[in-house]
Parts: C-alpha cells; sequence; structure tokens
C-alpha cells in the first residue's frame, strides 16, 4: 500500500440536494410527478433534513470536511409567482449559518432539477419569459444569502433533466418534443448566463459554475463507427450546452459515476430512458450493482483529463459515488471511493487542476425515479423511522478527510 498526499488546500466535502432530502416539498414539479405515480414510491420526509438539519451537520463535524454542497429549493421560497416566503428564507438562513458556524465552505446549487408547480405550469424552461422568471429568483437568494455562500452552482447535470424531461418524457413536465427540448436547452443557458452576471454584481469574488455528467463512453461491436458515437456521446452530454455558457463559468464541476459502454442491436428500436434503451442503442449493465451501473475508476482519470484540456479552468467533483443496498459493511463503496480518489490524485500530479473533491451523499436520500431503493449515502437511512446510522465508509472517508491522503494499492 502507498500514501497519496493531496494538496495542502484541497477541499473534502459532501453533497445533497434539497428536494432529495428535506421532505415536505408539495409544491414542486417532481411531488406532482409522484403523485402521479411516475416514481418507485414517494418523497414524504425523506431524511425531515429541514427539520432535523442540525443533526446532519454534526456528521459534517465529524468527518471532518471542510466543504458541503446543498441546494435550495425554489418551490419553498417562491411558492407563489413572484411572492417570496419571509419564513423559507429565514429557515434557510438558519441552515446556512449552522454550516458556517462549523467552519465548512457551502457550495449551493441553485436549481437541482425541481421547479415550482406555478412555474412548471406556466412557463417550463421552454417557454419565453422563463429565464427572466428564474433570474428573478436568483438574485433574491445572492442578496440574501450572498454572504454565506462560497461557491454557486446555477444548474445541476442540465442535459438530464432536458433530455429526460423533453425527449423522452421520464421527467417533468413529460414531453417528447425536440422543439420544447432545444428551447428549453436555450433558455436554461440564458439563465445561466444572465446569473452568473448577476451573483457578480452582487458578490464580484464569488465563484459560479454549473455541472456536467461526465460518464465515459466507450462502444463495443460498432467498429468504426467507436470514435463517432463516444464523441456524438460526450457533445450532446456537455458541449451541446456548455458552448452557450463557455464565457461564463469560473470553474466547471464534474459529477462522475460510471462507464458506458454503449451498444446496438435491431431487436430493441423503442425508447425506454428508465431501463436506458434509446431506439437501439443501449449501455451495458452490471447486474451486481442496484442500478445497473459500470464502475469504472479509470475513465475518472480520463473525464478530468478531457475537463481540464478542454476549458483550463478550475475543477471541483462536485459528485462522484455509488449506490449500494442496505448494509453497514459497505466495502464495495469503500473500495470505489478509495480507486477514485487515486486516480484522482494521479489526474492532479498530471497537471489537472483539481481543488475539491464531494462524495455523494452524506446520507441515503430519494433518488428520483428509482425512490429509496439505491442507496448513496456514507450513512444509511431508516426512512421509516427517520433514524440514520454511519457505514463503515463513513469512518473511512474520514480519515481520509483529516490526513488529506488516500491509501491505494
Amino acid at each position: 500500500m502507498q500514501k497519496l498526499q493531496f494538496p495542502e488546500n484541497f477541499l473534502w466535502g459532501v453533497a445533497t440536494s434539497s428536494y432529495q432530502i428535506e421532505g415536505g416539498n408539495f409544491n414542486s414539479d417532481w411531488w406532482e410527478w409522484e403523485k402521479a405515480g411516475k416514481t418507485e414510491g414517494k418523497t414524504g420526509k425523506a431524511c425531515d433534513y429541514w427539520n432535523r438539519y442540525k443533526e446532519y451537520h454534526d456528521l459534517l463535524e465529524e468527518l471532518g470536511v471542510k466543504f458541503f454542497r446543498l441546494s435550495v429549493e425554489w418551490s419553498r421560497i417562491e411558492p407563489e409567482e413572484g411572492k417570496f416566503s419571509k419564513e423559507a428564507i429565514e429557515h434557510y438562513r438558519e441552515i446556512l449559518q449552522d454550516i458556517k458556524k462549523r467552519n465548512v465552505k457551502i457550495q449551493l446549487t441553485l436549481w437541482h432539477w425541481t421547479s415550482p408547480v406555478w412555474f412548471q405550469k406556466k412557463y417550463g424552461f421552454y417557454k419565453k419569459g422563463s429565464a427572466k422568471v428564474f433570474t428573478r429568483y436568483v438574485e433574491k437568494i445572492v442578496k440574501e444569502f450572498g454572504n454565506l455562500i462560497d461557491m454557486y452552482i446555477t444548474f445541476n447535470e442540465p442535459m438530464v433533466p432536458l433530455g429526460m424531461g423533453y425527449l423522452t418524457g421520464a421527467f417533468p413536465p413529460g414531453c417528447r418534443n425536440p422543439f420544447k427540448f432545444y428551447a428549453a436547452l436555450g433558455n436554461m443557458a440564458k439563465a445561466h448566463n444572465e446569473s452568473y452576471r448577476i451573483i457578480h454584481d452582487v458578490k464580484p469574488d464569488t465563484k459560479v459554475g454549473i455541472t456536467f455528467l461526465y460518464n465515459w463512453y466507450e462502444s463495443k461491436g460498432l467498429g468504426i463507427l467507436l470514435d463517432a458515437i463516444n464523441k456524438i456521446t460526450q457533445w450532446y452530454r456537455i458541449d451541446f450546452f456548455g458552448n452557450k455558457i463557455k464565457n461564463f463559468q469560473d470553474y466547471i464541476g464534474i459529477d462522475y459515476y460510471r462507464l458506458g459502454k454503449i451498444r446496438f442491436s435491431l431487436r430493441n428500436l423503442k425508447l425506454d430512458a428508465r431501463n436506458q434503451n434509446y431506439f437501439g442503442f443501449t449501455i451495458d449493465e452490471d447486474k451486481n450493482n442496484v442500478m445497473r451501473w459500470i464502475s469504472y475508476p479509470e475513465g475518472f482519470y480520463y473525464v478530468l483529463k478531457e475537463a481540464w484540456e478542454k476549458y483550463k479552468l478550475p475543477i471541483y467533483v462536485a459528485e462522484n459515488g455509488m449506490p449500494t443496498r442496505k448494509g453497514l459493511e459497505d466495502e464495495e463503496r469503500v473500495k470505489f471511493m478509495k480507486e477514485h480518489l487515486a486516480f484522482l490524485h494521479k489526474a492532479i500530479e498530471d497537471g489537472v487542476d483539481v481543488r475539491g473533491y464531494n462524495y455523494w451523499s452524506l446520507m441515503d436520500n430519494f433518488e428520483w425515479l428509482y425512490g429509496v431503493g439505491p442507496r448513496f449515502g456514507l450513512v444509511e437511512m431508516d426512512f421509516e423511522n427517520i433514524k440514520h446510522e454511519k457505514r463503515k465508509s463513513f469512518y473511512e472517508y474520514a480519515k481520509i478527510c483529516r490526513s488529506n491522503e488516500v491509501e491505494s494499492e
């Protein structure tokens, strides 16, 4: 075993999102989606972070993290169009202040896939005026919480909800319309660029970025089409949106989870996004993984190098993690973490400017279409009784955060 030392000021952190942990977000489009039976179960109280945030912040201190990624819920802050909730704003202020008291930096996501019901019904991101409505909300957030925030993420993995919401129909608003998709993409990019300006007008030194889902793609049995398919996939996932905001980013946020090994079959030409079938193009599966994802630590190195060479901007790993089933002895998560961090260290050694890493996630949460079945947390949740218990990976990650090094074979 060797010990890999990370840079002195490297930021170790964990990540969450409001809708997945807070509970009680009944004014959200995703709650409407759940009520319509489009998900495995319902969020309900989730982890009840809204009321028990101090319990979870205690875990931040025990881990020894320097960085915490969380989000605020637009549907709580602006429950009716143009009417902001003083109560929700003050409650979020208390949450953010409690984090800062613990000497932890805040990376705040402004939109993590959910919108107020009124916004989705009247606008959606495909309608003209949607960007202006969103940036009004952003301006309110920055003016209220700006002194507490160290870094902003405007949109989380925009191409995922855009594709799933406007092409496959699996996410709200449930469209299969390429014209609405393209309009929504343009409006979301416009909203990001304007939000960037607003944040820098109010707090010039605050860093602003976005997160991209950077899977590493390979193709199987497609011969000379391999390079073309990989390039098209990466262009769709990253460049299609990224080219529209390239002058409005202070850093690159990367979410990395897995290998996408693409294959093609004439036998299955349907569109089934939940099962990763796109008109005959499918992604190979690991049947031992609860979400059928193929872990590929070496791909982490490749995507970090690719992002650095393309953008030449500082990189923060906003999400990296693996889903498991219930259980505290999560050796597979420990192995996943250490292997990925070894390749992250290699990228830094090779000149990639990676400044922070967030493990996804602090605790188990509501995993969108899949409900509470997949478990991503360093902390295991008993959702029925709203209790939590630390997994083996929690203690292993605490060692990494406190020593600023990882053991690698």
